[in-house]
């Protein structure tokens, strides 16, 4: 299996402190992001395997970062999951629009959590 992170991107520190603890309990190496912009620094210096995205955030949104992500080649493996408390269906649109290949609406129930980033990574592993 890679070793490529997962990151995490939330304005929340709590909401973020949640996701990393979980995953880290569960064997992932997390790396985690405030905002926009330091998610796409973040990403271009660990190459995550996948993205766990946060949606409203302050100077990009999540929806932008994920257009980011998803327009390079430098990512073209990496999985982006949007984590909103917008959760009606244009809000859907929008993400899968913006390239997002799975969401996860707030509040985040760790189960699900879990269930969406395994799935994700073995779609990555299979190239989907």
């Amino acid at each position: 299996m890679n070793d490529a992170p997962i990151l995490a991107v939330d304005d929340d520190p709590d909401a973020l402190e949640i996701v990393r603890t979980y995953l880290e309990s569960k064997g992932y190496r997390v790396v985690t992001a405030t905002d926009g912009r330091e998610a796409l620094v973040k990403a271009e210096e660990t190459k995550p395997a996948l993205v766990l995205l946060d949606v409203m955030m302050p100077e990009i949104d999540g929806w932008e970062v994920a257009r980011t992500i998803k327009n390079s080649t430098d990512f073209k493996d990496t999985r982006v999951v949007m984590l909103t408390a917008r959760s009606d269906f244009t809000d859907k649109q929008e993400g899968l629009r913006a390239g997002a290949d799975d969401y996860i609406v707030k509040p985040i129930r760790l189960q699900e959590l879990g269930e969406k980033v395994e799935r994700n990574l073995q779609a990555r592993e299979r190239g989907q």
